[in-house]
């Protein structure tokens, strides 16, 4: 049975690899776990930049995908944060490392990454 304390550990875990993995493969020791700010969230990845642009990273280890649900939240959080784009971390189902979780943005966010502006 998963309880919502079970279910926090599994988040934390999951964010702090994937905040590892992002400090390690960027060479940039910035990027951490993001501090829980409530209605001003930020994402749940803190320092990670494309080009210098600020990127929301929205990181969720669920076997319930909600897409919507989590582009609406990169979207407030790529706002919050005053970011390029913004994105969602999942969980892949059976898979450990860290490089082959699935990502998911918009395609304005793909956009924005590409054009470094927004559409």
């Amino acid at each position: 049975m998963v309880t919502r304390t079970t279910a926090r550990k599994k988040g934390s875990w999951f964010e702090r690899l994937m905040a590892d993995h992002f400090a390690w493969a960027l060479k940039d020791d910035r990027i951490d776990r993001a501090v829980k700010r409530g209605a001003n969230d930020i994402g749940d990845i803190a320092g990670v930049r494309f080009h210098g642009h600020r990127i929301a990273v929205e990181v969720k280890n669920t076997t319930k995908v909600e897409l919507s649900k989590w582009a609406t939240e990169a979207e407030a959080e790529r706002v919050n944060l005053k970011a390029l784009a913004g994105l969602t971390i999942h969980k892949r189902v059976g898979k450990t490392d860290p490089g082959s979780q699935w990502v998911t943005m918009t395609v304005n966010d793909l956009v924005a990454l590409m054009r470094e502006e927004r559409p």
